[in-house]
């Protein structure tokens, strides 16, 4: 068996997800096996990051192909990872961490030198539609606390979708996202409206190399804007955190890692900034290693295993009230689905 090897997953969404950048139905994801099961990574990434699968795939290659050990310890695994886009690298440091940490019989959490995460309530994702179409879909989750709006279609409508989720959802805490899908002009003429609807925060409003326009965005408004698409490095930390934005988003597969996230988050923190765990359409191996750092966060997005209907593996468990719940076992803590139930 080869050292490193990789399938492609199709993920089937349960309805399909509308955002600013287009609609999709299904998203491609990639499972990584190091040799012998000793450990399990992902690497996934949506169409409009423009990722080309095959330099993902040259890359675990380069990983399968190198004549060294695997790394027993953190601070072998840069040396080790070959260069390649970021969801690529992310997959490796998945597969090499989780192996690490099972062979120590304990917790990614634990290999991390991180405080033991408590359980906490995710967003839940509902994507542009008509808005009683939203509204519907709000109150059909009636128990779930935290709820995120995405915006940004272009149409007229953005108000309006607010609106009724609002009047169907008093309770709820609301994040909206534009994903980037607004100009400035028309972010800020949307704080007018927004404002009236108990906005929890407003995710990456403007392009994403707009970050300084998201720190003249932030003066208008109390609301914190958190940056999303424009987070994929240190230096963006430092020009969103030297322009005065409220918040990011990290993100396992558009960061490399979780290293790299932890590194970010420590400087986000330096400056302030709020932290929201996020994720990609992405399967439970992304999503639960990333809940390893929830006690860590302001706010969790990890709602994908809610969104697809075909998630091969158990990990997280998400209760009837959207709380997040680590699994007792040890490295990411991912299991097969049948594995779970034979």
């Amino acid at each position: 068996m080869s050292r490193v090897t990789w399938e492609k997953l199709t993920l089937k969404l349960r309805n399909p997800f509308h955002v600013s950048y287009g609609v999709s139905d299904t998203r491609d994801a990639f499972w990584i096996r190091l040799r012998d099961d000793e450990g399990w990574g992902e690497g996934t990434i949506p169409p409009y990051y423009r990722v080309d699968p095959s330099e993902m795939t040259r890359c675990w290659q380069r990983a399968a192909d190198q004549d060294r050990p695997f790394p027993d310890s953190i601070d072998q695994l840069a040396s080790w990872i070959p260069d390649g886009p970021a969801p690529a690298r992310c997959a490796l440091e998945l597969a090499l961490l989780d192996r690490i940490a099972k062979s120590r019989s304990v917790p990614l959490f634990e290999v991390l030198a991180l405080a033991k995460p408590q359980a906490k309530a995710t967003c839940f994702t509902i994507g542009i539609e008509a808005p009683d179409a939203m509204a519907r879909m709000a109150r059909q989750i009636e128990k779930y606390p935290m709820i995120k709006l995405k915006l940004g279609s272009g149409d007229s409508e953005d108000e309006s979708r607010v609106r009724a989720v609002r009047e169907a959802r008093p309770d709820v805490q609301l994040v909206v996202d534009a994903n980037a899908g607004w100009t400035f002009d028309q972010a800020l003429a949307s704080l007018k409206w927004l404002h009236s609807y108990h906005i929890e925060l407003i995710e990456q409003p403007l392009p994403k190399d707009q970050h300084a326009a998201l720190g003249d965005l932030q003066k208008r408004t109390p609301i914190p804007i958190v940056a999303d698409e424009s987070v994929q490095s240190l230096e963006d930390v430092k020009k969103l955190g030297d322009a005065g934005v409220g918040g990011v988003n990290l993100k396992l597969m558009k960061l490399g890692g979780i290293l790299p996230a932890i590194q970010i988050l420590k400087l986000a923190r330096g400056y302030n900034m709020k932290i929201m765990l996020g994720c990609m359409i992405e399967t439970s191996i992304g999503i639960t290693a990333m809940a390893h750092l929830m006690g860590s966060a302001d706010w969790l997005d990890l709602d994908a295993p809610l969104l697809i209907s075909n998630d091969p593996f158990e990990g997280i468990v998400i209760d009837e009230r959207a709380v997040i719940h680590l699994p007792d076992r040890p490295g990411i803590g991912v299991v097969r689905k049948q594995e779970q139930t034979s």
